[in-house]
């Protein structure tokens, strides 16, 4: 079977799967309708020129101030921890699974409130970041747990999905060839950002304490998001009434798409551990602050070149082609690197090979949704790819508490060979293993089940 998807092959498939002068087609296929348009009005091309590639950047941007510091919640961890008002709190691990959580999960509810709300859509960016911004300086009063899981966390996670669903919305209509490829470097905004935020939230924690930090956060994430809120707009001129044709669930009933989310759902549940685990890894076997912090930093460097590849695989390539990439890559690097690692070379090794195996993971979900919608073409893409990212979430919430319960319960600790052995060894067989499991669709595609 040929798993390479040609550009053409790919558009000529979305455009035959949507109904006539609908407005997916539209979106999907503006070629094909910009010719008789072009008297009333002058739309920016798709794939490329200066408001496409401005309007990418602004998602790039957004993506890397929302995630990159929801991502380096750790740093707060480690700090509230030796805060008098927060130290004797089993709730401070909640303030950033909340953060990260809600942000996925109320995807879909953003997503359908945008569609319900077409003038509006232009502004959610702007709304959510000054919900993000005020819930993190508001946050800086947090006189108690209580108060920083409802201001740096719950608002935050609201503030930030509402910020970035523009983002999924509208990059169908900037980019059709280069679709898959656009939201890989979107994705990858995250982890530039996750290079930047540890190490600049230590320094400041550490000289000014949580207190001035979020403050300062709250002025340096809006005065560098804001510059970019005129671009994160939609291509198309808005409607006026509402296309009901797109809040479209039917697919939520197809094979395919269980199988799929279910694996979405199993990577998810160990993709985010060894980002919260590897640094305290690191210094059981003996590295330095600075090193075990780097472990982080060389995980999202890697995700950065992985988001981006992937991206522009799958914009070639059949979904299972690329998640069998993923899968295979990650898989074998969780067993083999980490689990073996107990020199720091090794695990450096590791951080490498799982930021670009598994850092890439998301940068599939295009792929996803084009096969999702070569079943059911009434489908809409954005709503999909909304329903994929409430997945991811499921993954995130479940897996803190999950993985605090088996660090506790490890029987291996000195009993096994090296990262096995540490203390952390059901850590690594449940990352491996849901990096295994994540590819339970491959085994569905192979055997004819979707």
């Amino acid at each position: 079977m040929n798993f390479n998807v040609t550009n053409m092959e790919r558009r000529r498939s979305s455009c035959s799967n949507s109904l006539p002068g609908s407005e997916a087609q539209i979106r999907l296929c503006p070629d094909k309708f910009e010719e008789s348009s072009t008297d009333e009005q002058n739309l920016p091309p798709v794939d490329g020129g200066f408001q496409a590639w401005m309007f990418l950047t602004a998602c790039v941007m957004i993506e890397a101030l929302i995630w990159g510091f929801a991502f380096a919640f750790g740093v707060f961890q480690k700090y509230y921890h030796t805060h008098a008002a927060f130290q004797d709190s089993n709730m401070v691990a909640v303030v950033g699974t909340c953060a990260t959580g809600i942000s996925y999960l109320s995807c879909p509810l953003v997503i359908v409130a945008m569609i319900l709300l077409p003038q509006w859509g232009r502004w959610f960016s702007s709304f959510g970041l000054v919900i993000m911004c005020l819930s993190l300086a508001l946050g800086s009063f947090s006189s108690n747990i209580t108060h920083l899981v409802l201001s740096q966390g719950v608002g935050f996670g609201i503030g930030g999905c509402i910020a970035y669903s523009p983002s999924i919305l509208y990059m169908d209509e900037w980019f059709v060839d280069r679709r898959g490829l656009a939201f890989g470097i979107t994705w990858a905004g995250s982890g530039i950002s996750g290079i930047i935020f540890p190490i600049s939230l230590e320094k400041l924690l550490t000289r000014f304490g949580f207190e001035t930090t979020l403050r300062i956060i709250s002025v340096v994430v809006f005065v560098l998001a804001a510059p970019f809120l005129y671009f994160h707009k939609p291509r198309l001129p808005v409607k006026k009434t509402v296309d009901y044709k797109r809040l479209n669930f039917r697919f939520l009933t197809t094979r395919i798409f269980c199988v799929y989310q279910l694996g979405n759902i199993i990577e998810a549940l160990g993709f985010f551990l060894p980002g919260i685990y590897l640094p305290s890894y690191a210094r059981s076997i003996g590295s330095t602050d600075f090193l075990s912090s780097l472990t982080v930093t060389l995980l999202n460097l890697a995700s950065v070149f992985g988001s981006v590849t992937m991206g522009h695989l799958a914009d070639r390539y059949h979904a299972i082609t690329c998640i069998t990439i993923s899968t295979v890559g990650s898989t074998l690097s969780v067993f083999f690197l980490w689990g073996f690692a107990s020199t720091l070379p090794t695990l450096f090794v590791f951080c490498i090979a799982y930021g670009l195996f598994a850092g890439c993971y998301s940068a599939t979900w295009s792929g996803i949704t084009h096969e999702v919608r070569r079943v059911d073409p009434t489908a809409d893409a954005t709503i999909i790819f909304s329903v994929i990212a409430f997945g991811r979430g499921i993954g995130n919430v479940v897996s803190g508490p999950l993985s605090e319960a088996i660090l506790v319960a490890d029987p291996w600790k000195d009993s096994a060979v090296a990262g096995y052995g540490s203390g952390y060894g059901l850590i690594i067989l449940c990352t491996g293993m849901s990096c295994l499991l994540s590819g339970v669709c491959i085994v569905a595609h192979y055997t004819k089940c979707i």
